[in-house]
């Protein structure tokens, strides 16, 4: 897990289910195979709706004109209850192929904060402060895992993020596999 993760924000609103994460007609792809991986990326947050893509404008494409697969942004900031819906893996799994280190959400569905954490795909903070209000798309943002502290570089403005407790070893392990191979529970 990185000390400091630092990049571009986008930002989102609430409720921002799996469906729109990754619409179902993209589960096909096999995540285990590297070039159907970046499938998911290129079609990460596909189904959010315009006018809630890239607040608080609105409008903004998640993908920029260089790279269809790589998102440019880095963080993702949004509201409440962000990966509601389903149980699907691949909510996760797209955001990591899209190249998003991290989200900072109010609160989220259960099962993806667990999915997120257990594949090590990213690393989901919750915050007690409404940021998807305070931070904009574009806005160059610093978190200090560590401390747990989000910094939004353009502004100047700081927020506490409500410490990882007991995921943080798993996040720093890579996801539960590695996390049991290294404390003994699988063997390698």
């Amino acid at each position: 897990m990185q000390a400091l993760i630092r990049g571009p924000a986008y930002v989102l609103g609430d409720n921002v289910d799996t469906d729109q994460i990754i619409p179902a007609q993209y589960l096909t792809y096999n995540p285990a195979i590297p070039e159907e991986y970046r499938m998911f990326g290129k079609y990460a947050l596909a189904s959010v709706p315009p006018d809630q893509s890239g607040l608080p404008k609105g409008h903004v494409p998640f993908h920029g004109p260089d790279d269809e697969f790589i998102s440019p942004y880095k963080i993702i900031v949004a509201g409440k209850n962000f990966g509601c819906g389903s149980s699907r893996e691949h909510a996760p799994i797209a955001l990591d192929a899209a190249g998003i280190e991290a989200v900072v959400a109010e609160f989220y569905a259960r099962i993806f904060f667990r999915n997120a954490v257990n594949g090590g795909y990213l690393i989901p903070f919750e915050t007690g402060d409404r940021l998807c209000e305070r931070v904009c798309t574009g806005d160059e943002l610093r978190i200090d895992v560590e401390k747990g502290v989000l910094a939004n570089v353009t502004t100047g403005e700081e927020w506490r993020l409500k410490p990882l407790g007991e995921v943080a070893p798993i996040l720093e392990a890579g996801g539960l596999f590695p996390y049991a191979e290294r404390v003994g529970m699988l063997k390698k």
